[in-house]
């Protein structure tokens, strides 16, 4: 299996990376539209803003391509919430491969922003991705800004609010946390997602 992780300069990509390789998967880290065209899975990484990230991806030419894709695609961190229609961090269209707008997450007293660590996944419908997680599974996140619980969510949490901790549409799947952050969890997703059926 071809598994690429698109080098959309995101900090977190070489331990997403390591966390492939100890399921036995050599990822190969790209920008090159063939290489991501001809892959079984792609993987889109991402840590930081949102503009910066759709300008790479913009001065590259990959989002006709990511647009495009028909394998599985799972978007990781930044990586789903560029998935979406558009994100209020930086007022900034995204690739529209999910329906919704990404907002800043609400500050309010004992709820701290950005959120970082631990939270309880909850299942919202059952998919192959969420095999063998089970419900209030903990998952590790760093984000300030989440996307909307819709009919696309596959679990939630919820700090100050509900957001979307993974989604899935189709052949696009994402997740808000940090898998190769978050232990078995983490691992079981990417097994899941590297086991998916092809569209």
């Amino acid at each position: 299996m071809k598994v690429v992780l698109v080098d959309s300069g995101g900090a977190n990509i070489g331990s997403v990376r390591y966390a492939l390789e100890r399921l036995g998967v050599d990822a190969a880290m790209t920008a090159d539209p063939e290489t991501i065209r001809g892959a079984d899975r792609v993987i889109l990484p991402g840590v930081g803003a949102a503009a910066p990230a759709m300008a790479r991806l913009n001065e590259l030419n990959l989002v006709p391509l990511l647009r495009g894709l028909r394998q599985p695609l799972l978007g990781i961190c930044l990586g789903m919430q560029l998935l979406f229609e558009g994100s209020e961090e930086g007022d900034v269209d995204c690739l529209g491969l999910v329906p919704g707008r990404v907002r800043r997450m609400p500050a309010s007293p004992g709820v701290r922003v950005p959120h970082m660590g631990w939270n309880r996944l909850r299942p919202t419908r059952a998919d192959p991705l969420l095999d063998g997680v089970a419900d209030g599974a903990q998952a590790y996140f760093v984000h300030g800004y989440a996307a909307p619980v819709t009919d696309d969510c596959l679990a939630a949490c919820t700090h100050g609010g509900p957001f979307a901790a993974m989604v899935r549409r189709g052949n696009v799947a994402g997740a808000q946390f940090h898998p190769e952050r978050s232990g078995a969890v983490g691992a079981r997703l990417l097994q899941n997602f590297l086991q998916a059926p092809t569209a």
